[in-house]
């Protein structure tokens, strides 16, 4: 397995990363990775060492990242994106002890239609785990610009669906950045949803370890593709001072991290279909790959969290490999 280059890595005023440290983090995480963030940078362990399994076994809070399923996309290179979803659910099934809980973040239907949601939600509830959900663009829509969504997934949420909860000692965020989208498709929070987070994290200790999920990342990874949220480096202010910041997205369905400061970011593979490497291709979209090798680029994620250490351990696994 070929490590990250840490030479490739962002520096802390640089918000973009280099193509060439993009593609070699294609090319490592093909394999489940269990990521150690120390002092700031990221190491990765192989699944089979000692310190890997230590990691696991030790945690006292352990949940599960999935995203973008896009039940419904029946398209080259995943003409049954249900199919890949329930082998991610079987995968899920089979993991070691049980973790608290699931987060979905976002696209988990293809076109915003009740029965795509139905059969997500019949194999989601396999697994056996409280699911946390965030729509995806593709999650809203329908008329009522994620009526449906709401309806089933946002329940005590506030505005377009964001909600806040904590387990264990860390608390957790679901925001919502698909609804008003900018130019280019680029994501939003909006000014409502920007002041209840200032009023949500006001009373929390800087100690509290905060874990962010949404579907759009928070951080400009391409806006010329709208891989970024506008207004992302306002929300992420109002985290500064805290001491352990994880930021959960998927919508690019590939595997990729950056530590800034107290942050770090790292985005979900799809159980439906991987997408190019920013500027390898003309735009973004369902990227066509040998049949054989699909699930080579779907997976899902397991993140563990010890206190006393600033890093959560996420743990990515590919449904074949």
């Amino acid at each position: 397995m070929k490590t990250p280059d840490h030479d490739n890595l962002p520096s802390e005023d640089d918000d973009g990363i280099s193509r060439r440290g993009f593609l070699e983090c294609m090319t490592w995480a093909g394999t489940g990775v269990l990521w150690m963030v120390n002092d700031g940078l990221p190491r990765s362990l192989g699944l089979s060492s000692a310190q890997a399994a230590s990691a696991v076994k030790s945690s006292p809070l352990t949940f599960l990242q999935i995203s973008d399923s896009h039940i419904g996309f029946d398209r080259p290179p995943n003409t049954d994106a249900l199919a890949t979803l329930r082998e991610a659910v079987a995968k899920l099934k089979t993991l070691p002890g049980k973790p608290s809980f699931m987060v979905h973040t976002g696209d988990i239907s293809h076109l915003s239609r009740e029965k795509e949601f139905d059969d997500a939600d019949q194999l989601i509830k396999e697994v056996g785990l409280p699911v946390f959900y965030v729509p995806g663009e593709h999650d809203v829509l329908d008329e009522g610009a994620g009526k449906l969504y709401r309806e089933r997934y946002g329940k005590g949420s506030k505005g377009a669906g964001w909600y806040s909860f904590d387990q264990d000692g860390v608390h957790f965020i679901g925001l919502v950045n698909v609804v008003d989208l900018k130019a280019g498709g680029l994501g939003n929070l909006g000014e409502d949803q920007l002041k209840w987070l200032e009023g949500d994290v006001r009373g929390l200790s800087a100690s509290t370890p905060i874990v962010v999920f949404a579907h759009i990342p928070l951080w400009s990874v391409y806006p010329e593709w709208g891989w970024g949220t506008d207004d992302g480096a306002r929300a992420l202010s109002y985290l500064k001072r805290f001491g352990s910041v994880t930021v959960l997205n998927g919508h690019i369905h590939q595997i990729m991290q950056k530590v800034e400061g107290n942050v770090a970011f790292h985005t979900a593979r799809s159980t439906a279909f991987p997408q190019p490497a920013p500027g390898t291709a003309p735009a973004p979209g369902p990227m066509q790959v040998p049949a054989g090798e699909l699930r080579k680029w779907l997976g899902v994620a397991t993140v563990n969290y010890v206190p006393g250490k600033k890093n959560l351990a996420i743990l990515d696994a590919p449904l074949m490999g």
